[in-house]
């Protein structure tokens, strides 16, 4: 019988041991990220009225801070200096609406948390303390493309090419961030309500539209159909294709016009500064599906762009058996229409890569995390995203592009000849029985 009594006696002090050494190792080991998970419906409340780091623009502009309440209930309130101008990227923190933007991102690190020991007392009663997240994002830029797109739906995107840092991330609609730091229910039901319903071009107030929606991408996509022929298919460089001011589309009796059936024609060297379509068109139809697929997919289409934001739509280019009987779609796709999808983040990549030397670097929001002492935490250290293109390749491209400002479809809008900017216009027709397209 005691032989038995002892046997329980340490299977019992065993399950114990496993029980308080479980409960320890969540503890001291995983609390702090438990409590910051977004999927974690229980500090709420906390979290949206703690005291949280900062989150400060490049030019050292606050763009989120908590400010003291002096109320019980809720201490801290979080407050949004900038209001509308950044509201897409550093998002909101709220009672009921949980975190969003750049306060989910880096929501471990704004929240009080334990902070490294520095002696044996602080190991066990640990000090706690909030970093701040530092931006690469300037609100002037910002300013400057919420003047260029007032009262229009659209997006603007600066990055610096050589280190994939955000500088400019700005989209049309915005909302005002304020009404989700609100105490009140109702106030903040409202907020959302609104900040959901689409407006009149179908675009929701509560998004950012150069990371959650995607459009045809224009003639903007000749870049990548240029990249195609310089990589898979470089006798195509020099073909010269026929001055026409349209082509049919094989197989049919549809004719693909060029913008108000102008006309052009000859190599590359020609038609991406005049953005030919319908010589691209037939560029298109020489490379093939596998071709233009594949360096679709080298510059990132069809993959997650790893931007430090919880959500990001990744753009689409169609699979190459899509085009097995249906050649036409092949050429449009060549111009970036048909079903060809892309974010305004996925473009600014595409021309960030050539403008690189063929190298895209991933895109970055954060620039440092800041300890509560001062001392850098962490550093973005700047790293390859994709290289579809080769150096020699890139400068090519890089050439032609050029070419669109000095003599080609930018020529007209202001840039001065000594400044050597490169771009490419583009926009795209949807439902256009003339099967126009225009740039």
């Amino acid at each position: 019988m005691s032989r038995r009594l002892a046997f329980l006696a340490s299977f019992v002090l065993l399950l114990f041991a496993v029980i308080v050494g479980q409960a320890s190792y969540v503890q001291f080991f995983h609390a702090s990220a438990l409590d910051a998970s977004p999927l974690n419906p229980g500090p709420s409340g906390y979290v949206a009225s703690s005291d949280r780091g900062e989150i400060i623009a490049a030019d050292g502009q606050i763009l989120a801070q908590s400010v003291a309440t002096h109320a019980s209930a809720s201490p801290y309130q979080r407050i949004y200096p900038l209001g509308s101008l950044t509201a897409g990227e550093v998002g909101w923190v709220s009672l009921y609406h949980g975190l969003w933007g750049l306060e989910q991102q880096y929501n471990a690190d704004l929240v009080p948390h334990n902070l490294a020991p520095a002696n044996y007392a602080q190991v066990l009663s640990p000090l706690q303390g909030t970093d701040n997240v530092n931006l690469t994002l300037y609100p002037e830029l910002q300013r400057i493309a919420q003047v260029g797109l007032a009262g229009r739906d659209g997006a603007a995107v600066v990055l610096d090419p050589r280190t994939g840092s955000v500088l400019g991330l700005y989209s049309n609609p915005t909302f005002n961030p304020a009404p989700f730091t609100s105490t009140s229910g109702a106030v903040e039901a409202a907020a959302y309500a609104k900040g959901i319903a689409p407006d009149k071009d179908g675009f929701p107030p509560l998004g950012l539209v150069a990371l959650d929606q995607t459009f045809p991408p224009g003639s903007t996509f000749k870049i990548v159909t240029t990249s195609a022929a310089e990589v898979y298919k470089p006798s195509l460089l020099t073909k010269s294709y026929p001055v026409a001011a349209y082509t049919t589309l094989p197989g049919t009796t549809t004719l693909l016009h060029n913008d108000a059936n102008s006309y052009c024609g000859g190599t590359v060297v020609q038609m991406l500064p005049a953005s030919c379509d319908q010589g691209y068109a037939l560029l298109g139809l020489d490379l093939g599906a596998p071709s233009l697929a594949k360096m679709a997919n080298a510059f990132g289409f069809n993959s997650r762009i790893p931007i430090d934001m919880p959500y990001e739509v990744p753009s689409k280019f169609p699979p190459v058996s899509s085009f097995t009987y249906n050649l036409p779609f092949l050429a449009y796709s060549s111009i970036g229409q048909g079903n060809v999808q892309a974010t305004a983040l996925q473009m600014a990549l595409v021309a960030a890569g050539v403008a690189d030397g063929g190298s895209i670097m991933t895109p970055h929001l954060m620039a440092s995390i800041v300890g509560p002492d001062g001392k850098i935490i962490q550093h973005y250290t700047p790293t390859q995203w994709l290289h579809p293109v080769t150096t020699s390749e890139a400068n090519f491209t890089k050439s032609l592009m050029v070419g669109v400002v000095t003599n080609g479809t930018a020529s007209g809008v202001g840039f001065l000849p000594q400044d050597q900017v490169g771009a490419k216009a583009g926009t795209a027709q949807v439902g256009n029985a003339a099967q126009n397209t225009n740039d």
